[in-house]
């Protein structure tokens, strides 16, 4: 029985249901009920860490240095990495003592930044659809979000023309994030320059998540909001180890750029946390040592997951253009179907698992996303069950 007087907080109130809650119940009762599930919902890599990371952090563990508070800004050497692969991947010059923050996996940092920044009534610019954390950081803040819906006719690219001059003026931080989850959008150089220029005239922080930078196919190569000239004055980046290198649940990531806007978030998760488990750092810091081939495999592996269940959705009347990067692809819902119903329909009649597009926000709804985290022999199980239940694309 509850106690009547126990309340929570008004910030709690401002959130809307998470829907990967109510997945994860759905699972677990199909589970129960005997149902093979191939879950293709949460962005969670198969597969263990690369060895030569797991060693590390072994090696580590035997060393009695490891096991004391490590520092609030994180250890010199993880820094130092960072900043070497920064420079090596974008030709970008970073300071680590100032202008680089090791977090607690990148969702952490992302939800911690609004509490630094957003006083209750700020204006937050986000994207929709967007990952959860960027607009769930900003309600948790107390600030006033103003969502961009963003569409298939322009891209999924965020159109700047489309903000109204009050609200550019009243807007505090801009999240966005290309390569984009989930909707697998890439942004152009252009887009970047476009955006600094535009926060530079209002004043506005920039917020961008570049988590799937190494997971791109077909020869492209993502764009830094840090590459172009003054991004790093008025805007930070957010990366993290979770995706390329298979370590979702070790929680490692880190933040890049403005100095000042780092500091801040600094100075709160000194009041929060005591930083990540050094002999992670050691591991992380292996990781972004890895030679070429190490990324070259891991875009391989989901090229070709990718290209295998394009073809495959193809064959049930879904006709998608392959994505340039990210772990995903992002498919339309049967006409008539919004994104919640087709998600769990697919879920009872399969076991398969997918992500309703409104769980991303509004601009989510009529999609859901597909997680390429299962190997081809597994895809074209759910393939064969998706054909089997009659679910296919109609126009």
């Amino acid at each position: 029985m509850s106690v009547n007087w126990i309340r929570r907080a008004d910030r709690l109130k401002a959130l809307p249901p998470y829907v990967f809650a109510r997945l994860d119940e759905l699972k677990a009762r199909a589970t129960e009920q005997g149902l093979d599930l191939i879950d293709l919902g949460m962005g969670n890599p198969d597969g263990c860490a690369p060895q030569p990371v797991i060693n590390a952090a072994i090696t580590s563990l035997s060393e009695p240095q490891t096991h004391g508070y490590p520092p609030f800004e994180g250890t010199a050497s993880f820094r130092q990495s960072i900043t070497d692969w920064y420079q090596k991947c974008y030709s970008v010059d970073l300071d680590p003592s100032c202008e680089v923050l090791p977090l607690i996996g990148s969702k952490e940092g992302l939800v911690h930044l609004a509490l630094a920044y957003v006083n209750p009534g700020d204006v937050v610019l986000v994207p929709s659809p967007a990952y959860p954390a960027h607009f769930r950081g900003p309600l948790i803040a107390g600030g006033e979000l103003y969502p961009i819906i963003l569409s298939v006719q322009q891209d999924w690219l965020i159109d700047l023309t489309k903000i109204s001059e009050t609200i550019a003026q009243r807007a505090k931080l801009i999240y966005f994030n290309y390569p984009n989850n989930p909707t697998t959008a890439t942004a152009p150089r252009e887009f970047f320059e476009e955006i600094v220029n535009w926060a530079n005239h209002y004043e506005v922080i920039l917020v961008h998540d570049l988590c799937y930078a190494e997971l791109a196919f077909d020869g492209y190569q993502p764009t830094s909001l840090l590459e172009i000239p003054g991004a790093k004055k008025i805007g930070v980046e957010f990366h993290t180890l979770s995706k390329t290198y298979n370590m979702a649940g070790w929680r490692v990531g880190f933040v890049v750029g403005s100095a000042d806007i780092i500091q801040g978030l600094r100075t709160l998760k000194t009041n929060l946390d005591y930083g990540i488990f050094s002999a992670i750092q050691t591991a992380a810091q292996t990781a972004l040592q890895l030679p070429d081939i190490y990324i070259k495999q891991v875009q391989e592996r989901y090229q070709k997951r990718r290209d295998f269940l394009i073809n495959g959705l193809r064959k049930l009347g879904w006709e998608m253009t392959p994505s340039k990067a990210t772990m995903y692809l992002w498919v339309p819902c049967p006409l008539g179907m919004n994104s919640t119903d087709f998600a769990f329909d697919v879920l009872q009649k399969t076991g398969i698992v997918f992500t309703p597009g409104n769980a991303f926000g509004e601009g989510g709804e009529g999609y859901v996303r597909i997680s390429l985290i299962a190997n081809c022999d597994r895809l074209e199980e759910a393939l064969l069950r998706l054909q089997q239940a009659g679910i296919c694309y109609q126009q």
